[in-house]
């Protein structure tokens, strides 16, 4: 836990009142988790923070919330469906309800944009003209994103999304980058000054992750567990872990495993449905998302874990979740060869050549067979995220930030000499 000293040394702060608002579209709070550990750090800092985001389906469904000293404000969204449409009604009803609830918080410091979309720069912009600081939290890289999902090329939408990144650039004071593909980014297309930009990387949350017992039950009979856990959208590689798993039973012989796929997204009924068109319903099991402790059961049961996504503009550059998760429970990975996976897995992964089902098939068959391997990988991604990957260093760039970004600011304050102007209409 960060004190109140290391705050005045890192982020400006003998001024205990300096309030934040972080803005969220994609995820609810706190189960967005990197943006959690963000709140928690900043308020061990002294910081009062405020979050605007979207209520869950299933938790965070309250419209507000104190948890743990972070005041959570909510709205209700319905994710888009569909085309372009679709994104449109979504994001125009976020910005509205986040517009609205920015006025019900009042003045902020700092207010802390996290994409996607690329669109909240538009209420930071109204917020930093009443004297906050704009801090763009950059989780994904939007254009790259579109090109991944969609397969549209280079069109008119790709054109705007483009745009949108620019604009957001431009309007911020600091960016947050969660690696250093992402920083370059910002630097050589978004123009920033390197000084202005800042690797915050994710990390997962070691109170939420550490292995227990495992349970051979399940296993469902079968000597070995194969484990997937995250999200399933069209650029995750879902599909091709499925292919993957047919290729390994079909070509290569091997039925002594079992497989869990953990979590959701736009794709779960499609692959759904492409595990049973290969035959593999049998062997494949679906959970959907699952408490935190049955997760931490099944990757403590796994003998591998699955990082099936494929090169593309995105995930070539992107930190996954998943990689750091597997590491922290002490799993061996099989991944394709991504430039981000290596930097973030090293020797905790092997690697099948990009989009390569087959190869990827028989890097699972290796490990399967290799126990002392799978051992000495999973005390690599241990040790890797106890070091180098740890929160802690994380925690010490997210508050130089906000420092830099609050640099020569005075304090906004709701009970300051301009409250009446600044006071929020309810």
């Amino acid at each position: 836990m960060l004190g109140d000293t290391s705050f005045d040394d890192r982020a400006g702060g003998d001024r205990p009142d300096r309030r934040a608002l972080i803005l969220v579209e994609n995820l609810s709070v706190p189960f967005d988790r990197r943006v959690w550990q963000e709140c928690t750090t900043l308020r061990d800092a002294g910081w009062e923070v405020h979050v605007i985001c979207p209520r869950g389906s299933k938790r965070d469904t309250e419209p507000e919330a104190v948890i743990d000293g972070v005041r959570i404000h909510r709205y209700p969204l319905r994710a888009a469906t569909g085309g372009p449409a679709g994104y449109l009604r979504e994001y125009g009803s976020a910005l509205w309800h986040t517009a609205r609830l920015a006025r019900k918080v009042g003045p902020v410091d700092v207010v802390h944009a996290c994409n996607p979309p690329d669109l909240l720069f538009l209420p930071a912009l109204w917020l930093k003209r009443r004297g906050a600081r704009f801090v763009f939290d950059q989780h994904d890289l939007v254009p790259e994103l579109y090109l991944s999902r969609f397969g549209r090329g280079k069109d008119l939408l790709y054109r705007g999304v483009c745009a949108l990144e620019r604009l957001t650039y431009r309007t911020a004071d600091v960016v947050l980058a969660t690696n250093e593909s992402y920083r370059d980014v910002a630097v050589h297309r978004g123009g920033r000054r390197p000084e202005d930009v800042f690797v915050v990387r994710s990390a997962p949350d070691v109170d939420r992750f550490h292995p227990v017992p495992p349970e051979p039950e399940l296993k469902r009979g079968k000597p070995h567990l194969l484990c997937y856990l995250g999200v399933m959208g069209p650029q995750d590689g879902v599909d091709y872990a499925l292919r993957a798993l047919a290729k390994l039973r079909d070509e290569l012989g091997r039925s002594d495993w079992h497989a869990v796929f953990v979590g959701g997204g736009d794709t779960f009924e499609a692959m759904v449905e492409l595990s049973r068109r290969l035959g593999l319903s049998e062997q494949v099991q679906f959970t959907g998302r699952i408490p935190d402790a049955d997760l931490v059961r099944y990757l403590s049961t796994a003998d591998v874990c699955l990082s099936p996504d494929p090169r593309n503009p995105l995930n070539d550059v992107s930190t996954m979740n998943k990689v750091l998760e597997y590491m922290v429970m002490g799993r061996p990975i099989v991944s394709f060869d991504l430039k981000e996976a290596r930097v973030s897995a090293c020797d905790a992964a092997v690697y099948a050549p990009a989009n390569d089902e087959a190869e990827f098939a028989k890097l699972i068959t290796v490990l399967l067979d290799d126990p002392q391997q799978r051992a000495r990988m999973g005390r690599t991604g241990q040790e890797r995220i106890g070091g180098p990957l740890s929160w802690r260093n994380s925690q010490a760039s997210l508050l130089a930030a906000y420092a830099a970004a609050c640099r020569d600011q005075a304090p906004v304050s709701a009970d300051g000499p301009d409250q009446a102007r600044r006071r929020p209409h309810h």
